[in-house]
């Protein structure tokens, strides 16, 4: 089975909405909404199909109404080939319906509605018997404006799946950031207060960030990347745009604050003459001691250089905890070998091979030995005048240790130990 691609709607895919339509209903899911409804929302209002091969295997329909919007249709096929649309579904017209500054997006079902749990797995809440459903939208339409101009953005709520294996730290980050800021009720009750900014660090290449983004998509929150290098052309300018973003961003309401390689804006302060970026660390210092006091606002450090940051920053009452993000572990790996081998392959790719050679590898070089064996093995297919699937040159485990062989490291065995030392020293859980 190939990939399901999700895209918005075409005149052409009509055929195929009314087709689906009709098999809600004759599998006893009949649509709220009647077809001559939906086919006009198709048209007028807003659509996404999710796409199999070039057949259609599922849909999602919305209109809106002052600052409501609502699903008037959403449905897959129901052979098995549209399982796994839904979310894709669901959060592609949820982006396509948000600059309309929708307060909720809800959707009617009928009591024995096969699509409940579709929905209600994706953020849906039930409120009624009528099966209505609700979720709330991440961002309202007071705050569009203002999270574009901070450049943020909503990530697909399911990127806290994806991260397989790394369950340690996973479960610091669920247990740390994530329960205390989305059970509040929960937390006061053991006494637990919510964390307001944390520092990751580990070597180069090791997931910082996606844990970051991970982080921002359980919460449902906004994420809004602050770049150190865009931040001015001098020492004096980036203090100030410094502080002119951080004003804007505490008017959000929910958001999480990624500064990735912060070590450029926080390094050690050494004495006379100061250090050109030195007036930017004490102003990030002020900024998070200020960013403390602000609710609902999650600021998250990254740095691949723990060490070189000011002793400041790493002292209690500044960040709540200094989590270690390593290496990808076995199960880790074997995830991200799945995600590059063709799903056709997989079969006859030993796996355990893979993840046993790649040991010590972050997972851009996996990605990258991944995709050179891949781009190999279509050179090899161009050459054999190779020009579809029956008569195409396949890939072999060879293949991929063979692109292993080609891939250098990017973290050495002394960055590896520099930071297992760095975790006895400096990182606080």
């Amino acid at each position: 089975m190939g990939r399901i691609h999700i895209r918005e709607f075409h005149d052409d895919d009509l055929d195929a909405v009314v087709r689906l339509w009709l098999e809600a209903g004759e599998t006893g899911d009949q649509p709220v909404y009647s077809l001559a409804e939906v086919t006009a929302s198709c048209r007028e209002d807003h659509a996404v199909v999710a796409v199999l091969g070039e057949e259609i295997v599922g849909a999602a329909v919305g209109r809106a109404a002052h600052a409501q919007g609502w699903i008037v249709f959403f449905g897959v096929v129901g052979d098995g080939r549209g399982d796994g649309a839904a979310p894709g579904l669901l959060d592609a017209l949820e982006r396509k319906m948000a600059p309309l500054g929708l307060s909720t997006l809800s959707v009617l079902l009928h009591e024995d509605g096969r699509n409940l749990d579709a929905l209600t797995t994706n953020g849906f809440q039930l409120r009624h018997r009528l099966r209505y459903l609700e979720r709330q939208m991440p961002v309202q339409r007071r705050e569009l404006d203002l999270l574009g101009d901070v450049g943020g953005r909503i990530l697909p709520r399911h990127l806290w799946g994806t991260v397989a294996g790394m369950q340690r730290e996973k479960r610091l980050l669920e247990e740390r950031l994530v329960a205390p800021l989305a059970q509040r009720e929960l937390a006061d009750r053991y006494g637990v207060v919510p964390p307001r900014a944390v520092m990751l660090f580990g070597p180069p290449g090791t997931g910082k960030t996606t844990f970051a983004k991970a982080v921002a998509s359980r919460l449902d929150w906004p994420f809004v990347e602050v770049f150190p290098s865009r931040l001015g052309d001098g020492p004096a300018g980036m203090a100030a745009a410094l502080r002119s973003i951080f004003a804007r961003i505490s008017q959000l309401e929910n958001a999480v604050v990624f500064i990735d390689e912060v070590e450029e804006i926080a390094s050690q302060r050494r004495g006379d003459p100061p250090s050109p970026t030195q007036g930017v660390t004490n102003e990030l210092l002020k900024l998070v001691a200020e960013f403390r006091d602000r609710e609902g606002l999650l600021l998250v450090c990254a740095t691949n250089f723990v060490r070189a940051l000011d002793a400041a920053f790493l002292r209690h009452g500044r960040f709540d905890y200094v989590l270690p993000i390593g290496l990808p572990d076995a199960e880790a790996r074997r995830a991200i070998w799945g995600r590059y081998v063709p799903h056709d392959l997989a079969g006859a790719i030993d796996f355990d091979v893979l993840v046993g050679a790649s040991d010590g590898l972050t997972p851009a070089d996996i990605e990258y030995a991944a995709r050179r064996a891949s781009q190999e093995a279509l050179a090899r297919a161009l050459e054999s005048g190779a020009t579809g699937r029956d008569d195409a040159t396949g890939l072999a485990t060879e293949d991929y240790l063979s692109a292993l062989g080609h891939t250098r490291a990017t973290v050495s065995e002394s960055e590896q130990r520099a930071f297992l030392e760095d975790i006895e020293t400096l990182a606080r859980l």
